[in-house]
Formats: structure tokens, C-alpha cells, sequence
């Protein structure tokens, strides 16, 4: 590959050229509601090898197999009751479920971390639909940046951080929610969170009733995700602020803090939404040189609260 990153706007021909890419063992960067995917071929060994070589990823830190319908994933792991009801409310969308792996499923150990267990998501962006269809098999796609960095949410994100190490960028535009989803162990008869995201605590509940929401071992994660440092700018992250301090960026929440080199606000009038939409591509705006660190404003432990409080903690843990 050569160093320029190809983009193209994810026209029909496009997404045939990344299909036919992907079933080459090549790498493709695409749009899904939550974030840009750097995806291969979840059945390859080596794609999935050289997602973890581009991403810089711990091999231990396993990947999600995203599939075009339900009917595919049935395919490749055992479904609960519990798991084909979360997938009746959730799916297509921001839901990734881990369960057993089927005996005989084609999907590279390598991506599932060893583990005999499968992370599946069913995405709802149309253009991820339209590649997995084209595919024709299981696509594993971490968020499509060096790891341990701000997740990428538009095609020149991709751009700015794998640049030389994929063949091909499907531009979608930005994503619609902007974080990652969120991980339920659907193995059992009670879901188990494992990592926050899109869909939300309440929602989770509402469906299939309590959830147990276990201590997770970062140097052992069971779900993508659970790294203790994880999603972190260049620049140190101080949560909960309630001033600034010299030479910080300031990342707001609501009426902003006066003092900062540079203020970015999540959310001028405190919408949650709104503030996971953006809080990626924010973060990654004020990681810049001349600047002390990024301070952060406080944001509820609430819905989508829960799931950016959760990447804001590991962008500001020891590194």
C-alpha cells in the first residue's frame, strides 16, 4: 500500500471495490452509526492479524464480528432466549452481544482472543449493511484508529491516524451517535454489561430486566474495550473539573468555565446525545501541542452519561 489513504464517497461502486478488497484480505475503514470501523475479514487469520499490527492492538483485546442480519450471527454462535430477545429490540444498531462460539464457526481465534466466546454486532448505518452484505462473511472492525486513541468519527479522522496501513476509506460522513456500543454477555439467562455505549442502562432493562454490571480485569478483558487506558489524547485528561488551570484545554459540558487556553463544549445546553455525538472528535480537536492538559467538566452518571463517563475515565488513566 502505498502511504496516501484512499477516500471515496460510498457510492455502489465504491462499496463493491471494499467488498472485493475485504475478500483479498486487505484492510477498509467504514461507516457505522456508532464509529468508523477499520475492518477484514473476520474468517482470515492474517486480515485479522494485520488489524491488530495497523491498530497497534493488544492481541489479547478481542474483536467484534459484525454481520448484515440476525440470521448470520445465528450462524456463528449459540443463541440464548436472552440473546434472540436483545436482538428483537436491538438489532440492527449500537448492541454488540458476546456469546459461545459455535463449534464449527469460521471466525479466526485470533479475533476472538482465545476465548470460546464471539463478540456480534449487526450495525444499522446503511452503507456497513450494504458492505456485509457484499462481503459475504464475518467482518471484524475495532474503531478505526491506533489503539489506545480517540475513536475515530469521520472519514478524515481515519485519515489522520491509520494513514499507509488500509487500502481503502468508505466515506459515510460523521456518525450519527458518535460512541462506541455497548457489550452484553448474553450467554446466560441475565445480561451482563461489559462495556457502555449506545444503548443505554434503562433501555437494556426495560428489555430484559435487571443487569449485572461485574468488575471487569483490564490486563484480562473479556470484551473489547475494557483496557484500563483506552481512547486517550496525547495530552494528560483531568475529570471532573471545576476550574482551569493554567495552560489547560478545557472540554465543557453545559455553561462553560471561564479561564481556558481553548474551550470546546460536549453540549452547550446539556444534552447527553449531543454530547456522545461529539465527544470523540472534541476530544481529539484540543489534543494539541502548547497546551498543559485537558480539563474535563463533570457530566451525569446518567443514560448516555454512563457510556462517556466510561471513555473519559480510561482516556485519563495512567499511561
Amino acid at each position: 500500500m502505498s502511504e496516501a489513504i484512499r477516500i471515496l464517497p460510498a457510492t455502489d461502486a465504491a462499496i463493491d471495490e471494499a467488498a472485493a478488497l475485504l475478500r483479498a484480505g486487505q484492510l477498509v475503514a467504514f461507516p457505522t452509526e456508532t464509529v468508523y470501523g477499520l475492518g477484514g475479514d473476520a474468517t482470515d487469520d492474517r486480515a485479522v492479524a494485520a488489524i491488530f499490527a495497523a491498530k497497534g492492538r493488544p492481541s489479547f483485546n478481542p474483536l467484534i464480528s459484525h454481520l448484515p442480519d440476525v440470521a448470520h450471527a445465528r450462524e456463528l454462535a449459540l443463541f440464548t432466549p436472552l440473546a434472540e430477545k436483545l436482538a428483537a429490540a436491538f438489532w440492527p444498531g449500537p448492541l454488540t452481544m458476546v456469546l459461545k462460539r459455535r463449534p464449527d464457526c469460521p471466525v479466526s481465534h485470533l479475533a476472538c482472543a482465545g476465548l470460546d466466546t464471539i463478540a456480534l454486532r449487526v450495525p444499522a448505518h446503511p452503507v456497513a449493511k450494504r458492505l456485509l452484505e457484499a462481503v459475504g462473511r464475518p467482518v471484524v472492525a475495532p474503531s478505526a484508529n491506533p489503539s489506545g486513541r480517540v475513536s475515530p468519527t469521520s472519514a478524515a479522522h481515519v485519515a489522520e491516524g491509520l494513514a499507509g496501513r488500509l487500502a481503502l476509506v468508505l466515506d459515510g460522513g460523521p456518525c450519527a451517535i458518535g460512541l462506541e456500543s455497548t457489550v452484553v454477555d448474553a450467554s446466560g439467562d441475565r445480561p451482563v454489561l461489559l462495556r457502555p455505549g449506545g444503548v443505554t442502562l434503562e433501555a437494556l432493562e426495560q428489555v430484559a430486566g435487571p443487569v449485572i454490571t461485574p468488575k471487569s480485569d483490564p490486563d484480562a478483558p473479556t470484551s473489547p474495550g475494557q483496557l484500563a487506558s483506552h481512547y486517550a489524547p496525547a495530552l494528560p485528561v483531568r475529570l471532573k473539573a471545576t476550574e482551569v488551570r493554567p495552560g489547560e484545554a478545557l472540554l465543557a459540558f453545559g455553561p462553560a468555565l471561564p479561564g481556558a487556553a481553548v474551550t470546546l463544549n460536549l453540549s452547550e445546553t446539556g444534552n447527553l446525545e449531543e454530547a456522545a455525538a461529539n465527544l470523540f472528535a472534541l476530544l481529539r480537536a484540543l489534543d494539541r501541542p502548547g497546551l498543559a492538559g485537558i480539563a474535563v467538566m463533570p457530566v451525569p452518571e446518567a443514560g448516555l452519561g454512563l457510556a462517556i463517563n466510561d471513555r473519559l475515565r480510561r482516556a485519563a488513566a495512567p499511561r
